[in-house]
């Protein structure tokens, strides 16, 4: 097998393991002065939880499946294990119920909160709070409604991140039988709203029920019908927000119920902020994968096979590792501490599914390929059971396991005979143990394999990299099963056609691949279906019934819009033939100037944005930020600068309105024109945002929030990375990320 674990990281590589694992004192000293380093640090954290006379035995077990790469745990526990910071190695948490009073839905916020600032990303349902106009009798009022309330959820998660904390990640839920399901539905249609939120709708099977029969769907909370729609128009309202903006995604929550393992001591409403780990109130999820590239022997051979026997033992390894990690954690809450260590729920996953495919000889989403991600999960899930019996027998089963309703619970009643008796026998350690997570980052680390059960994104594409003075360099990052195909046939030696990419491929090959994965994984699973502009309603609305019949709990698309953009541009060159590139400067540009009187400063503030003219679009170019306040000189230099770049870039640039108007004062905002403005940069994206609108950039909706024109433009048909203005977005998984910056929705 390549021996990639025992070579020098490639630039890509090292900069992930740099910037985001690599231990580094408070004072940017490296304590880590290897990868071999960081994966001792957390063997050896790990094995903490092990009986002190077996901890170096079971560290250098740990370090084994490391080093190699053949495990790959996630970003938290890689960061923060073995660090002594306060920081949780969990990913995510579902959180406790919302009740329905002002008090116990600010508690909850407050909670919410204190999760987010160690780093965890957060879901919630929102169904329990009583929809818009329910009366409020202890204050003789009408509610606002649950999505008033994910606005506040929503500021605050901005404020946490100004405060430089990692970027926050959150899942917001609601039934499909809540009075307020359509103005969820139409939430994030709105560019500047509710900007750090997935959004899925809770779809029951009484409602796929209902939509099949064309029925009456009552809109129920607290026992009373408010009214009542067909089922099949909301349905296709749920269908036509996501064909034409992304979201809301579909929880198939009966589904989820019904297969828990733990159905019978927990109930689920939610999930974690890419949707592979359904959870209880206050539940967490743990995460890692098994990297399944590095289990083939003879790749690209007739011989080439995953070597199943290995990848069995490995399993059992890291299923002990995760273990172990539940009791090494700290936790945010101690509700959460709870929740886990009475069920010791963990998620193992693969990451790589497509590349070793290809090693295999076996085309994403074929019949050869359907069949050996299915036989491949198979063994995972079989090695990962009977090594958590093994723990049982030597540590006890979880608190809450009961032999009779485990066995009879969801997954477990479709295990193999000899599991299902070994688990009466003896017990289990882990209430779930399967799960496929976003391995966009980790991937990356581990030589940009495939990211998790998704097909290869690209062959190749550009990432910028900062070098230590601050300039930047661009490096080609080539696909791990295409660099390997190259350095073994040649350089010049052209791909074979199971090398297919996401955008070649058709809905129903995704849906098969998950479909397969799914029977063997006892929580869910992360991917995003990758759905042309093209593709007619009608058609896109298929794919989520497809996806209902073949058994999965969920579903997640893109198709390109306006609000959310579209896929990357995979190469400089591509960019520059679609006119993305910075745009030349003419001699003489028409602009508008104007002033900005801020409270707080004695001197005005003047504005002044050109533009030009690009596909009958006229277009903001450049920005000018002057005052005579010499407070402000640095500042509105490096705006002037920052902002100007973006604009040059071409493509939707409304996202600069929205992170401005984002930035809130923690001294307190001010009152401008009747209006309260969080602080002076906001004021500033206020003041951009109306030049766009002046000039037709930006065009007001109902709603009065602004919204691109042109969406058949030239200009628009790309977007830019929020962070590096990048053609680079990929949304899969669940989640859009950058593959210039490493920028993601979701971490």
């Amino acid at each position: 097998m390549d021996s990639l674990g025992k070579s020098p990281l490639d630039p890509i590589s090292h900069e992930i393991w740099d910037m985001k694992y690599r231990f580094k004192s408070p004072d940017g000293a490296i304590l880590d002065q290897s990868i071999e380093d960081s994966w001792r640090r957390v063997a050896r954290a790990v094995s903490m939880a092990e009986p002190e006379a077996q901890r170096g035995g079971r560290a250098a077990d740990f370090y084994g499946i490391l080093e190699d790469y053949r495990f790959l745990p996630a970003g938290r526990i890689l960061a923060g294990a073995g660090t002594g910071r306060e920081v949780t190695l969990f990913n995510c948490f579902v959180m406790g119920n919302i009740p329905d009073s002002l008090d116990g839905i600010f508690t909850a916020l407050k909670e919410a909160a204190l999760t987010m600032q160690q780093g965890g990303g957060i879901g919630h349902d929102f169904s329990s709070i009583r929809p818009r106009g329910a009366p409020v009798r202890s204050v003789g009022a009408d509610a606002s409604g649950p999505v008033s309330f994910m606005d506040v959820w929503d500021a605050m998660c901005r404020t946490i991140m100004s405060a430089g904390a990692r970027r926050g990640a959150m899942m917001g839920t609601m039934r499909c039988d809540h009075p307020d399901i359509e103005d969820f539905i139409a939430a994030k249609q709105v560019s500047s709203r509710l900007r750090n939120f997935n959004l899925s709708v809770l779809v029951t099977d009484s409602f796929m029920s209902a939509v099949r029969s064309d029925v009456e769907w009552p809109l129920v909370f607290g026992g009373v019908t408010f009214r009542t729609v067909r089922a099949r128009d909301l349905w296709d309202r749920i269908m036509r927000s996501t064909y034409d903006y992304a979201e809301p995604g579909v929880i198939f929550i009966d589904r989820i119920n019904a297969s828990n393992n733990l159905n019978y001591c927990e109930k689920i409403n939610c999930t974690n902020p890419c949707g592979e780990q359904p959870l209880p109130p206050y539940g967490a999820c743990l995460l890692g994968s098994m990297n399944l590239t590095r289990f083939i022997s003879s790749p690209f051979s007739g011989d080439a096979r995953l070597d199943e026997g290995e990848l069995a033992t490995a399993v059992e390894t890291a299923v002990r590792f995760m273990d172990d990690v539940i009791d090494v954690s700290l936790y945010p809450l101690p509700q959460q501490e709870a929740e886990a260590k009475a069920k010791r729920r963990i998620g193992l996953g693969i990451t790589g599914l497509a590349d070793a495919l290809v090693m295999c000889g076996a085309r994403y989403g074929s019949d050869d390929a359907v069949n050996a991600a299915r036989r491949w999960m198979a063994v995972i899930e079989r090695a990962a059971y009977l090594s958590s019996v093994e723990l049982a027998r030597e540590r006890g089963a979880f608190p809450l396991f009961e032999a009779d309703g485990f066995l009879a619970s969801g997954h477990v009643v479709g295990l193999a005979d000899d599991i299902r008796d070994a688990i009466a026998a003896h017990g289990i350690r882990n209430g779930l143990l399967t799960s496929i997570a976003p391995t966009g980052t980790i991937s990356l680390l581990a030589g940009n394999v495939s990211s998790g059960v998704e097909p290869i994104f690209s062959i190749r594409y550009d990432r910028k990299i900062l070098m230590p003075d601050g300039s930047k360099r661009t490096e080609v990052v080539t696909d791990y099963a295409a660099s390997l195909w190259w350095r073994l046939k040649g350089e010049d030696a052209p791909l074979p056609d199971e090398f297919v990419t996401a955008e070649t491929l058709e809905p129903s090959a995704h849906l098969a691949m998950q479909a397969a994965l799914q029977r063997h994984v006892d929580s869910s699973i992360s991917k995003t279906i990758n759905i042309p502009v093209e593709t007619s309603f009608e058609s896109f609305k298929s794919v989520y019934q497809e996806a209902y019949d073949l058994g999965l709990k969920g579903c997640t698309t893109f198709r390109p819009n306006t609000v959310t953009g579209s896929v990357l541009s995979v190469s400089v060159e591509k960019a520059a033939a679609d006119g993305q590139m910075p745009m030349a400067r003419g001699e003489v540009l028409p602009g508008f100037s104007y002033k900005l009187k801020w409270p707080e400063s004695d001197h005005a503030i003047y504005i002044t944005i050109n533009d030009v003219v690009e596909g009958g679009i006229r277009r903001p170019f450049e920005i000018f930020i002057n005052s005579k306040n010499m407070e402000h000189y640095a500042w509105t230099v490096a705006l002037t600068r920052m902002i100007s770049a973006v604009f040059r870039r071409g493509g939707d640039v409304s996202f600069v309105v929205e992170e401005l108007k984002a930035v809130f004062d923690p001294r307190g905002g001010q009152w401008l024109g009747g209006r309260y403005v969080p602080s002076l940069l906001a004021a500033i994206g206020g003041v951009i945002e109306r030049h766009m609108i002046e000039i037709g950039f930006l065009q007001r909706d109902r709603t009065s929030s602004v919204s691109a024109t042109g969406l058949e433009s030239a200009a628009l048909r790309r977007t830019s990375c929020p962070r590096c203005g990048e053609l680079s977005l990929v949304f899969q998984e669940g989640c859009s990320s950058c593959v210039s910056c490493g920028y993601s929705s979701c971490s």
